[in-house]
């Protein structure tokens, strides 16, 4: 099957993806959105009740209005508010198709998905990086007791449970498992509980690790885990304790190698942060732009939804002088 030729095709149905997909058809512009979950895949993916450090303004895309009812939005609350933009818009955005080469062309690009062979003039990719988990490559990471995701507390209620890290999803699963019926003990490379938490979640976890409710080894990390127990190498030297999951929440990173096989060079300082012009965010492959969170590379705390919605407007009123 081979589809006609788009103006645009953009890559990722997350909250950048279609602000993409509305500044298109806002421009006329010939466009389709290609996602190989489900649509805004990341933040369905999100813990069950997760709510944002941004407020719901900051959330808006196209000056669409996003009520909440809390201070800040909950994780239903962004799922049910993307959607609502994405069907009451009637935007073209194909899911559960997954992109599997892009290759420049005389006149544009062909891409490959997993169900269809598209010609582009233009490609945004706006794919973020939740996908592909920072591993701790040690003995036994593959064992069915690690999980790279949260979602909820129940499956963990009076299990022995190891939190990796110490950055509000790690503090958030922390809590919640506790106040769950986990026995939970945190593994933390730093030497404290990180600065980017939430401030009104912070306070909460300082207070337990010091009541002693849930166990912290600080300045420690993981050496092997095994079906029963874990070792940690920690200051005090190595500590076996019992162990029945790992919860190792220790972020995640874009896909590089899909970058790399698209053309885009990535910086050499260990940031793999992708070429591109910060005025146009067209990459160093003309006619090739990248949208989100995906422009930090490993530095994944550095775009956000709320400063990088933008990137839709930089981008189609650069792209549509040429098309």
């Amino acid at each position: 099957m081979k589809n006609s030729e788009l103006d645009v095709l953009i890559i990722g149905a997350g909250p950048i993806g279609i602000a993409c997909a509305l500044e298109c058809k806002k421009q006329k512009l010939n466009y389709a959105v290609l996602e190989k979950g489900a649509l805004t895949n990341s933040l369905f993916h999100y813990p069950l009740n997760m709510t944002f450090f941004s407020t719901s303004e900051k959330l808006e895309i196209d000056a669409i209005p996003f009520i909440s009812n809390n201070p800040k939005p909950t994780r239903n609350e962004a799922l049910e508010y993307y959607r609502r933009v994405a069907t009451s818009n009637a935007l073209e955005i194909h899911l559960y198709e997954k992109v599997e080469a892009i290759k420049q062309t005389a006149s544009g690009f062909n891409v490959k998905s997993t169900k269809a062979l598209y010609t582009a003039k233009k490609v945004i990719i706006a794919t973020g990086f939740y996908d592909l988990p920072n591993l701790l490559n040690v003995p036994g990471e593959d064992l069915p007791k690690v999980v790279h995701y949260y979602k909820e507390a129940h499956p963990f209620t009076l299990q022995d449970v190891v939190v990796v890290g110490a950055s509000n999803s790690s503090v958030d699963a922390a809590l919640e498992i506790y106040r769950k019926g986990g026995h939970v003990t945190m593994v933390v490379r730093g030497e404290a509980i990180g600065e980017r938490v939430k401030y009104w979640v912070k306070p909460d976890i300082v207070n337990r690790i010091e009541e002693g409710s849930i166990k912290a080894y600080f300045n420690s990390e993981i050496k092997e885990i095994t079906p029963s127990h874990l070792v940690i190498q920690t200051p005090e030297g190595e500590k076996t304790i019992a162990n029945d999951y790992v919860v190792a929440l220790t972020g995640y990173h874009p896909d590089f190698s899909f970058l790399k096989t698209a053309g885009i060079e990535l910086s050499k300082d260990g940031k793999s942060i992708p070429k591109y012009h910060p005025e146009t965010m067209e990459t160093n492959v003309k006619g090739l732009y990248l949208a989100g969170v995906i422009c930090g590379g490993k530095e994944t705390h550095k775009w956000f939804i709320e400063n990088s919605r933008i990137h839709a407007k930089i981008i189609v009123e650069h792209l549509k002088k040429q098309v």
